[in-house]
């Protein structure tokens, strides 16, 4: 029973962490990278969608973006996109590929990106924690309903709370190599 309670909080960690994992990709770094690209949508054929459905991106070198449109009548619609987005990307065409060259960041704006990693990882802490709250309320349920007894439902909360640890710990890690990458000059 307890098990069962532990192994499903366990999936619903890593999807957590999935989903940090996703949401990291998309701050930029300063270094070129087709994720940062992920929100921005291309207005094709009457409905918005999204960049990697309507062109083959690529990274050619550390700094650039290269964006390949599988029809040509689309490059403007595509370089108004990126323009209008607010990733501060300033693209270039030659009629047949776009250019999107990644500037340098500011020492400024680094620690802004800091921040909003750090705001994000605390943001997933915080779902941890209340999926913690919600496996420890169906184990003392299970207490409650004489399905355990009282040592298994503190054996239970203590399986939860290792298993809460090591999660937080893993977003602790990827937030540091995160905020490594973004001062990284």
């Amino acid at each position: 029973m307890v098990q069962e309670v532990i192994d499903g909080l366990r999936s619903d960690y890593e999807q957590t962490l999935d989903k940090l994992r996703r949401e990291l990709t998309k701050i930029r770094t300063g270094r070129a990278n087709v994720n940062m690209l992920d929100g921005v949508r291309v207005d094709y054929y009457g409905s918005p969608s999204p960049l990697s459905q309507v062109a083959t991106l690529r990274v050619p070198e550390p700094r650039l973006i290269t964006i390949q449109p599988w029809e040509k009548n689309i490059i403007s619609d595509i370089e108004k996109a990126i323009q209008m987005s607010d990733l501060g990307l300033n693209p270039s065409n030659d009629g047949t590929l776009i250019r999107v060259p990644i500037p340098a960041l500011t020492g400024e704006r680094r620690q802004e990106l800091v921040k909003v990693a750090r705001r994000t990882g605390e943001d997933h802490k915080i779902a941890l924690r209340n999926q913690r709250r919600d496996a420890n309320d169906m184990v003392k349920q299970l207490e409650k309903d004489s399905e355990i007894t009282e040592d298994e439902m503190h054996k239970g909360y203590e399986k939860i709370n290792s298993l809460t640890e090591e999660f937080a710990n893993k977003i602790d890690a990827m937030l540091a190599k995160k905020e490594a990458e973004i001062v990284e000059v």
